[in-house]
């Protein structure tokens, strides 16, 4: 059994925190001491490692009280929410950052960020010997393998819509030995 500041300090918690969540019923204690502590078993710690991991995935309480308590298709169901939402979210920081860089209008911040463009990976690309064959071929398999990856990768250069349409359909019909 672990009392709540053993717990607290074996996974980095505040007791306020393991105070709150035994107030909202996400995790309660197992039992009690003599001295009206509370006490955790080895089931509880489990319970709070999952709530810690799914923290860190940035899931809200609510959405972990959902994932402990429910069954398994429904709990995926929740992550799955949780990591379309978090696509949505990078894909939005990524075109802020475009957005900022293009506002900056200095081209030697581009070598300073995380951001490339299509330019810049079309560079990289060639400086490493690939040629235009090679390079489709690259679209090619990153279509097939990853479909939404390629989507995202895309993006992340700063492509927009109707030129991924483009390579996404161009990939894919290249693969089927369908001609443009």
């Amino acid at each position: 059994m672990y009392t709540i500041g053993e717990l607290s300090r074996r996974l980095g918690l505040s007791r306020s925190s393991l105070l709150y969540y035994d107030k909202i019923g996400l995790l309660q204690p197992s039992g009690r001491s003599a001295a009206n502590y509370r006490l955790y078993n080895a089931e509880d710690l489990r319970r709070l490692e999952n709530i810690c991991r799914y923290r860190q995935a940035g899931l809200t309480l609510d959405a972990i009280a959902q994932l402990l308590d429910s069954e398994p298709r429904l709990a995926g169901n929740i992550l799955q929410q949780r990591l379309q939402h978090l696509n949505q979210e990078i894909a939005g920081l990524r075109e802020q950052q475009h957005i900022l860089l293009a506002l900056l209008e200095d081209p030697a911040l581009q070598t300073q960020t995380r951001a490339l463009d299509k330019e810049a990976w079309v560079a990289v690309l060639a400086a490493s010997g690939m040629d235009e064959q090679a390079q489709h071929n690259w679209h090619i398999q990153f279509e097939q393998q990853m479909p939404e990856a390629h989507q995202d990768f895309l993006e992340s250069l700063g492509i927009g819509a109707e030129e991924i349409r483009r390579i996404r359909l161009w990939s894919g019909m290249a693969d089927r030995g369908i001609a443009e």
